[in-house]
């Protein structure tokens, strides 16, 4: 915050920004996205519609487990189409030299911003495999709706 602070002074008084913080804000942003996705899955508190789950769990708990632990796979699935994407974004950069940055001013390599990417999406999908195995045990640790 404070960095992000000093640019909005650097560039109102001196009419230019300080090297790489925009390119760096961006990029943690993606990461505490990232690194915080799998907090998110464990609260339960990924965006989701109430509407159609809840109903079917009073009705058919069998049924409901069922479709829960099925939505926590295609979840642990999804993420991990992400981190194999990651993956080859991370190869790419770490073997071409990626950087952001204004050479001879100031620069940073990107493949360690991609390796934390890839720790959080790869913690994700752990989060959503363990997930899916607590609803078909019957350990259900999600919040149940009354």
């Amino acid at each position: 915050m404070l960095i992000i602070c000093a640019d909005i002074v650097f560039r109102n008084l001196l009419g230019s920004s300080l090297p790489l913080i925009s390119e760096l804000g961006a990029l943690m942003l993606v990461i505490i996205v990232y690194l915080q996705l799998a907090a998110t899955i464990r609260a339960d508190r990924l965006a989701k519609t109430e509407i159609f789950l809840p109903p079917l769990q009073r009705r058919f708990p069998m049924i409901g487990r069922l479709v829960k632990a099925l939505f926590n796979l295609v979840g642990a699935w999804m993420i991990a189409l992400i981190a194999w994407s990651t993956v080859r974004i991370l190869e790419k950069d770490y073997g071409s030299g990626e950087f952001i940055g204004v050479p001879g001013i100031a620069t940073l390599q990107t493949w360690p911003f991609q390796v934390l990417i890839l720790i959080g999406v790869f913690v994700a999908a752990v989060e959503f495999v363990v997930r899916a195995i607590a609803v078909l045990r019957g350990n259900n640790t999600e919040t149940e709706t009354p």
